[in-house]
């Protein structure tokens, strides 16, 4: 390319210093770590609204919902168990301890009435002028087949985790993109002053 050239392409080059391309990479950097911020705050409020919801006992399937939407939505949310972890973050604790009394008293429940069938049952086998060994070994044999069993309430399904996405098209996730621009134009100014210049002197 000849010089006369170069010159008028370095001049049209001058008009774009590399200084605002770092300042606005910087402004977009800031913004990034501002919004991600942002993000995991309210990661945090949703999650808190969950737990009260299920110590309350009411509006547990909305909260839960919520927070999921926005773990799935944005990022810098991760809700995830380490590999370290016992258990998953998110635990409804009293909801599944509910579950399990209620469970429990249903057994206990079914099981009176069994044991006074049993009864009835066996002294009509076992009138009272008959050995009371003979009624006890019926009672115990009767709520052994007849009794009912608790059955299991699966923790697995009242503990969760969620993963947030690597980028999402939030303002965290447009802040980075346009810095990473911003940065890239800076770079690239940098390298074609360079390159003028040892045109230019050649």
């Amino acid at each position: 390319m000849h010089k006369r050239a170069l010159h008028y392409y370095h001049r049209k080059l001058s008009r774009f210093s590399s200084w605002y391309f770092l300042i606005a990479a910087v402004v977009f950097f800031s913004v990034a770590a501002f919004a991600l911020r942002q993000n995991n705050l309210q990661m945090i409020q949703l999650k808190e609204a969950v737990f009260q919801a299920d110590e309350a006992g009411e509006g547990t399937e909305e909260a839960l919902r919520e927070l999921r939407e926005h773990v799935h939505s944005h990022m810098n949310t991760d809700l995830v168990a380490s590999e370290d972890a016992i258990r998953p973050p998110i635990q409804l604790v009293h909801q599944y301890e509910r579950l399990l009394r209620a469970e429990q008293d249903r057994v206990r429940e079914e099981n009176q009435a069994v044991y006074a069938d049993a009864e009835r049952v066996c002294e009509e086998r076992f009138p009272s002028g008959q050995l009371a060994d003979g009624r006890v070994q019926c009672v115990e044999s009767y709520v052994r087949e007849q009794g009912v069993q608790q059955r299991p309430v699966p923790k697995e399904l009242y503990q969760f985790d969620f993963a947030s996405p690597r980028w999402s098209p939030d303002l965290a996730g447009w802040s980075l993109v346009f810095g990473a621009v911003a940065l890239v134009l800076f770079s690239s100014r940098l390298l074609l002053e360079l390159w003028f210049k040892k045109r230019l002197e050649s």
